[in-house]
């Protein structure tokens, strides 16, 4: 019997800090079970004829930090003789992107296992997506309107804005009433209403840290990442400089995870990475999940491991 072949795609692998980066922990374990893998980048796949193609190249991995991969010459692949493809491609969420879902699009319907589904990729914004649980949220304003965002901060006194379409913590700010900076800021993330920003009531207790919690398949993992943010920023962000610390669910990590698993996973999300703020569900993560290889670090739970398991299920149909 043959191995299952496994394809990722994903920045160029050259660039990755590889002791922490998320994608290579999944190439990692997927080596380690013996799936051969497969690499692209978004610009090697195409629609040729009605068929999902790409210009993939085998790879091999070592947890190294200075020689972490081995590429093959590239080679035509197409995406239905795959078992599994990992979207791995980091934000920004843009026209490519939606482009290469329309390409998975063809792998799923080949019964390609692609995680995350692309209508999952296309629908659930990672931002916007929280409103669609309003109990478990913070009082939350999606607008691209100045004039809101004000009336917004004027309504909370101190709130979080943030766009739609990044990641790592970047070009989120937080304003409090009466700030000289607000017009600003408020004018440049918009591009003076022109563009749709999430505002959100800010939540004292990110100083204890932004707790990301995994869904693998609906159900949480039982250890989460707290991402506790430097003196200087308030951005519970490891990119940012924020401490990692390992720690266990609380009953309302785990009633929000309950209340939002099922949901996730009828919608095609796999694996999700969820941001919680004290009580408040602040983002839900489902095109780049990362914090799995902090955790095994600091708390020798393997999130990795389950999700693989979960596949495997998924793969026999169990």
């Amino acid at each position: 019997m043959s191995n299952r072949k496994l394809a990722v795609i994903m920045d160029p692998i050259s660039g990755i800090a590889p002791e922490k980066d998320g994608t290579l922990g999944l190439l990692l374990e997927a080596q380690s079970r013996s799936y051969d893998l497969i690499y692209f980048e978004q610009q090697d796949l195409r629609i040729d004829n009605g068929m999902a193609i790409g210009d993939g190249c085998h790879l091999a991995v070592k947890d190294s930090s200075t020689d972490w991969f081995k590429l093959s010459e590239k080679n035509r692949i197409s995406l239905a003789d795959l078992d599994v493809v990992l979207m791995r491609k980091d934000p920004p969420f843009n026209t490519e992107y939606i482009y290469t879902t329309y390409v998975l699009d063809l792998a799923e319907s080949s019964n390609v296992l692609v995680i995350n589904s692309p209508q999952s990729l296309r629908n659930f914004n990672e931002k916007v997506s929280i409103t669609q649980f309003p109990e478990c949220a913070p009082p939350s304003l999606v607008t691209s309107s100045i004039e809101n965002l004000k009336n917004f901060l004027g309504q909370h006194k101190k709130i979080v804005v943030k766009p739609l379409d990044s990641m790592g913590g970047k070009s989120i700010f937080v304003i409090t009433e009466g700030d000289l900076n607000a017009n600003s800021i408020l004018e440049t993330i918009t591009k003076e209403n022109m563009e749709s920003v999430m505002a959100q009531l800010y939540i004292p207790e990110i100083k204890n840290g932004d707790k990301r919690i995994h869904l693998i398949n609906g159900k949480h993992a039982d250890i989460l990442l707290a991402r506790i943010p430097l003196d200087i920023d308030n951005r519970g962000n490891l990119d940012a400089g924020a401490q990692a610390k390992t720690q266990t669910l609380s009953e309302n990590d785990k009633h929000i995870c309950n209340r939002i698993g099922p949901e996730l996973n009828a919608r095609g999300v796999f694996f999700a990475g969820i941001d919680v703020i004290g009580d408040f569900l602040t983002e839900i993560n489902i095109t780049c999940p990362t914090g799995m290889r902090e955790i095994k670090q600091h708390a020798d739970y393997d999130v990795v491991s389950d999700l693989f398991d979960a596949i495997e299920e998924q793969l026999t149909g169990g």
